[in-house]
């Protein structure tokens, strides 16, 4: 009886935790959230996921590998919240007003968690592995407002939308709500900020 009972409990570590991966790529978002890209190690991370040091080097043999990891995973939750964003819309939404208030709240209550996009995004201007990824974050939310317009006003919603969100986590007050709403509204509809033709 006692002899089985060690062999129980590695039968139940062995199979290896299938959710282990992707929860330490979770984690290094975390680090990057709370400490900073600076602070992103095998260690930090393994920390914030709750794993021996050993689960990280396994999973990511590099920094970089790790990077790489974090970066999918914050543009995979950023495109998820702005898909459901997007479903959730009612059919008369305007769509200026209904972005500035996504763009006020990404800087607000989940000023941690766009930053951390950013710093990650931002990344792939010095690391070319992550180049790519990041051009596929663009895409994928060009993509998601090309369905509520069309597809070249997508691309210009998306430019102007992730320009948006860095500039506002650079300063250390939100942005009013009217100003963006009204620089999404000239972008969108073009002359003055609610569809007049320039003078």
């Amino acid at each position: 009886m006692a002899t089985s009972q060690p062999g129980a409990k590695r039968r139940q570590r062995g199979p290896t935790d299938p959710d282990r991966r992707d929860r330490i790529a979770r984690a290094a978002i975390t680090v990057v959230t709370e400490q900073g890209i600076d602070a992103l190690t095998h260690r930090t991370v393994a920390a914030a996921a709750g794993v021996p040091l050993g689960s990280t080097t396994y999973h990511f043999r590099t920094l970089d590998d790790l990077v790489a990891a974090a970066l999918a995973e914050a543009a995979a939750r950023s495109v998820a919240a702005l898909r459901a964003w997007a479903e959730a819309l009612p059919a008369d939404a305007d769509l200026a007003t209904e972005l500035a208030d996504f763009v006020v709240r990404s800087v607000g209550e989940k000023r941690g968690d766009t930053m951390a996009e950013n710093n990650l995004y931002a990344l792939a201007l010095i690391r070319p592995h992550l180049r790519q990824a990041a051009v596929n974050w663009d895409n994928a939310v060009a993509e998601v407002l090309g369905q509520l317009t069309d597809p070249l006003t997508g691309r210009m919603a998306g430019a102007l939308l992730c320009g948006l969100l860095m500039q506002a986590v650079l300063t250390s007050e939100p942005p009013a709500r009217a100003d963006v709403e009204a620089l999404i509204s000239r972008a969108l509809h073009g002359g003055a900020a609610h569809g007049t033709p320039p003078e």
